[in-house]
């Protein structure tokens, strides 16, 4: 039985990274790409908050390490609850310098056909740029949506 609590132990401090060595480097899947839309505009301000309702939160991390993007820049925008697009429902939030972000905001409206969605668009230095959305579920006020990035 003292083996299999070592190896469990072994395997958990595999998993959290706290092995080295180059058996031991983590990798992060990319964040799946999705369509940017036709109501993204450069410029958002920088700031957390559009609203209230809805907080989404998570890390920029890079694919093949799952290291931290300090400073990544997630540029974030999404419907009113009306379902109309406008300038106080964009944002612009920097990550911190272990990769974090938090976003608050309505909870996106359901507008036609696509689900609710929030738009993302993330870029940082020496990354490929991703645009995705995240699709909240039904009857959640908050989320963790990591974005993870591929280097160029």
């Amino acid at each position: 039985m003292k083996g299999v609590v070592v190896f469990v132990g072994a395997l958990a401090a595999f998993a959290l990274g706290a092995v080295s060595g180059p058996e031991a480097a983590p990798s992060c899947r990319p964040t799946r790409a999705d369509a940017l839309g036709p109501f993204y505009e450069p410029g958002a301000p920088v700031r957390s908050k559009v609203g209230t309702g809805y907080v989404l939160t998570g890390r920029a991390l890079a694919t093949r390490t799952c290291r931290p993007i300090a400073g990544a820049r997630i540029e974030l925008w999404l419907a009113n609850p009306d379902g109309e697009y406008d300038d106080a429902h964009r944002a612009t939030v920097i990550a911190g310098r272990r990769g974090g972000y938090r976003f608050e905001s309505n909870r996106p409206p359901s507008y036609g056909s696509p689900p609710p969605q929030i738009h993302l668009r993330v870029s940082a230095r020496g990354f490929r740029t991703l645009v995705t959305q995240h699709y909240p579920r039904a009857g959640r006020s908050s989320a963790v949506f990591n974005v993870v990035l591929v280097k160029r």
